[in-house]
């Protein structure tokens, strides 16, 4: 089974029960960056998924725009700028960032992380927009899930 997406319309009373080992990994448009989503909830912005970096690999200036969570399978996790420069999320430990938090991360040695976000990141472009991980306009896509 692939990712688990829900909608509004959709009234799932059951588990869905998804299977990463047989999910192919995505490539993100971050050099070094693949995700494997587990659960995508479109009207929400809800989002678990599985996080792979390369060694050196960068996650630029984002916003953690809600309570973002995530478990360090692997690697080591590195703030590079920002608030917490230098600090460090080793393999086995857990770090959660409060609402509005923005930092640039970093895997020195790569990583494996398990990811959960209440809404998707805010990624500030050099060029002034406002982009989602996948590139597209923050607002377009995720201003409605901070209503609801």
């Amino acid at each position: 089974m692939d990712t688990v997406t829900k909608t509004k319309d959709e009234v799932a009373t059951h588990s869905h029960v998804v299977r990463p080992v047989e999910m192919e990994w995505q490539k993100t448009r971050f050099s070094g960056c693949e995700v494997k989503p587990l659960l995508f909830d479109k009207e929400t912005g809800l989002v678990t998924a599985l996080m792979r970096f390369a060694p050196g690999a960068v996650l630029p200036d984002h916003e953690h725009v809600r309570i973002e969570q995530t478990y360090v399978l692997e690697g080591k996790l590195v703030d590079k700028e920002g608030p917490a420069a230098g600090l460090e999320v080793n393999a086995g430990e857990f770090v959660w960032r409060e609402p509005g938090s923005r930092h640039v991360a970093w895997t020195p040695q790569g990583g494996l992380m398990l990811a959960m976000f209440q809404i998707p990141n805010k990624f500030y472009e050099r060029d002034g927009r406002v982009t989602d991980l996948s590139g597209k306009d923050w607002d377009e896509l995720w201003a409605h899930a901070l209503t609801e």
